[in-house]
């Protein structure tokens, strides 16, 4: 299956905080689109290993996304080095994205950045031709997504550029809140972290209503590009 979009996250949950409101967009506009969690998140403070796979493919079902894969990478000690590079060369050659999302450059998480900078760096390598790859029992074509963006996370880092989301913020808290076991909950009896508190969840909406205001629209999400934004025309600037 060839998808327009893929994006990766560290955890499940991230592409959903980051940029599902984007995700449901394209999705509205005839793309396809995948997720890849490259962990199951089995640190997280509250929830489980398998708790949060089931979140995860509620969370798909809402966005309306084709696919969703696992890597099983370990939560906090996965590293960029060539076998976590080629499990993800993989991906990209199986699905062909022409455009990749994945974590923030720098972020609160450490694995945020690793995984920024490890899906960056394979998503290079699979370009290269002498890289060989095997998935299924089938050797895979070199391929070489577009264009990588990274949205923004827990840090409020400036965005290159932003995506009115304003049809579709309903759907990404939607799909945030599929992660019950993750997020604000005043009867829950597990530990607290920063992503428990009831300010984190209402995160999700100010901060995209914060970056629309900026814009001019109601609500966006914003990401940071690794090379120069290219248009036909300043009218495609809005």
């Amino acid at each position: 299956m060839k998808l327009d979009i893929l994006a990766f996250g560290a955890h499940p949950d991230d592409v959903e905080l980051g940029c599902s409101g984007t995700i449901a967009k394209e999705i509205s506009l005839g793309k396809k689109v995948g997720i890849i969690d490259l962990t199951r998140g089995e640190l997280g403070t509250r929830g489980s290993a398998e708790i949060r796979d089931e979140e995860a493919k509620k969370a798909a079902k809402i966005l309306g996304v084709s696919v969703r894969e696992n890597l099983g990478f370990r939560d906090g000690f996965f590293v960029n080095d060539e076998k976590h590079q080629l499990e993800i060369i993989k991906m990209i050659r199986k699905y062909q994205p022409e455009i990749v999302l994945c974590n923030a450059i720098q972020d609160r998480h450490i694995d945020h950045a690793k995984g920024s900078k490890l899906v960056s760096d394979a998503c290079f390598l699979s370009g290269l031709r002498k890289i060989e790859t095997e998935l299924n029992g089938e050797i895979q074509q070199a391929w070489r997504p577009k264009v990588v963006y990274h949205y923004i996370q827990w840090e409020n880092i400036e965005p290159d550029f932003v995506v009115d989301v304003s049809g579709f913020m309903q759907n990404k808290i939607d799909a945030v809140m599929a992660y019950d076991s993750q997020f604000y909950n005043p009867d829950s009896k597990e530990p607290v972290s920063p992503i428990t508190s009831k300010n984190f969840s209402d995160s999700v909406t100010y901060r995209a209503q914060d970056l629309g205001r900026l814009v001019g629209v109601d609500y966006a999400e914003g990401f940071t590009t690794e090379r120069y934004l290219a248009v036909n025309s300043l009218a495609d600037l809005k």
